[in-house]
């Protein structure tokens, strides 16, 4: 069977177009609508799935062209993220035999399109349970996760990483090797084999600190025009990626620019601190919220996820702190938005379950000499414009 998948994102491509050529398909993938009518004049295929928001034409724009220039009734589904009615109810006016809402495992595609294939044609549909040991999710949105590792060869927690890009299609992992000094470098080039399109591994020679090797994996992935957010989280996963999986959602499902975990205590979350960093958190929690004139009860938690919009402004400059680059991205935010804005742009959401686990970088002799990093900060963003170039980063 021909099958024409036009989709912009191209992670969502290669996965449904692996998937079909898997049981027998020919297929051949658009990146835009444009595209899209011009492959289908060409091949005249025999099933069509589309998104609905392509550039150049939509995915109901390619349709209304089969549908009623065409007068071509073949097989036809819109897999979209697209929740309005209007465009759900329209698509089925022209003739749209199936409309698929992201996200979505990628075995109810399948089965979905061998239905279709049945129906119109008699194809012995394919068991696509059996070919899927594993459901994999094909996500709303593309999301990269930067993970910055120093030393952590003993505390990688593999499996975790390598099972979650397994199964959902649509986050990518960069790993920054921060200059480590063990075996961390090797680990994940043994992470990333055969994983190339889920996992990548940036190498930074000499130890730039956590606030660098954020940065620098945050530009690789600004690199990319693919990615529709991005974010970081810490290697030991003492926020996991159930907790993280929620903050995406969040920022996907508003209009808030970025969302940041919180490691505040409440009814029903599992979050557990050793005694006197969380006493010394406290303090530190004061003075941050003094600097920032905005009430966050956790600017340091190691879990957040930004617009790339966000990333592009605010990721260009290196951080003047190593620590405490977290209060630099909302004080940059502030200066590029207004102090006004921004406070509706920053969502702080609680996590269900975070754990410090044991080997942290950051001693108590750091956390004190935090203090007079905080100064630093106050005063440098005093007068701080956008897109000055001039800011080093300190040890």
């Amino acid at each position: 069977m021909k099958i024409l998948i036009a989709d912009d994102q191209a992670f969502i491509r290669n996965a449904v177009v692996a998937e079909l050529k898997q049981q027998g398909h020919d297929v051949f993938a658009a990146p835009n609508g444009s595209k899209a009518i011009e492959l289908y004049d060409q091949l005249r295929p025999q099933l069509i799935l589309v998104d609905h928001h392509m550039p150049e034409k939509t995915g109901l724009e390619v349709l209304e062209y089969i549908r009623l220039s065409k007068k071509d009734n073949v097989p036809a589904i819109i897999m979209s993220s697209n929740e309005d009615e209007n465009i759900i109810v329209r698509s089925f006016d022209i003739g749209v035999d199936d409309y698929i809402e992201k996200p979505v495992g990628i075995r109810e595609v399948m089965a979905r399109i061998q239905r279709l294939l049945h129906r119109h044609y008699g194809h012995a549909p394919a068991s696509v349970g059996e070919q899927q040991a594993k459901q994999r999710l094909i996500q709303k949105k593309y999301i990269g996760v930067v993970i910055p590792c120093y030393n952590e060869a003993e505390r990688l927690s593999g499996k975790e990483f390598t099972d979650f890009t397994d199964i959902n299609l649509g986050y990518h992992l960069c790993f920054v090797n921060d200059g480590s000094k063990d075996n961390t470098l090797a680990v994940l080039k043994e992470l990333q084999k055969g994983r190339e399109k889920y996992i990548s591994v940036f190498d930074m020679p000499k130890n730039g600190g956590k606030a660098e090797a954020v940065r620098q994996g945050i530009l690789q992935l600004v690199s990319d025009p693919d990615f529709d957010y991005i974010g970081y989280l810490d290697a030991d996963l003492s926020t996991d990626f159930r907790d993280f999986d929620d903050l995406v959602n969040t920022i996907i499902s508003s209009d808030f620019k970025l969302v940041s975990g919180s490691r505040i205590s409440r009814v029903g979350a599992n979050i557990t601190r050793a005694g006197a960093r969380q006493i010394i958190s406290k303090v530190i929690n004061l003075l941050i919220r003094k600097i920032l004139g905005m009430s966050f009860q956790d600017t340091q938690c190691g879990a957040k996820v930004m617009e790339r919009e966000v990333a592009e402004n605010t990721f260009q400059e290196t951080f003047i702190t190593r620590w405490l680059f977290d209060v630099e991205i909302f004080l940059r935010m502030k200066k590029f938005y207004g102090k006004d804005s921004v406070k509706s742009l920053i969502y702080e959401q609680p996590l269900k379950r975070w754990i410090h686990a044991e080997g942290s970088k950051l001693s108590m002799k750091d956390s004190l000499r935090i203090v007079g990093q905080l100064t630093r900060i106050a005063l440098h963003y005093k007068h701080y414009q956008p897109g000055n170039q001039s800011s080093k980063s300190n040890a």
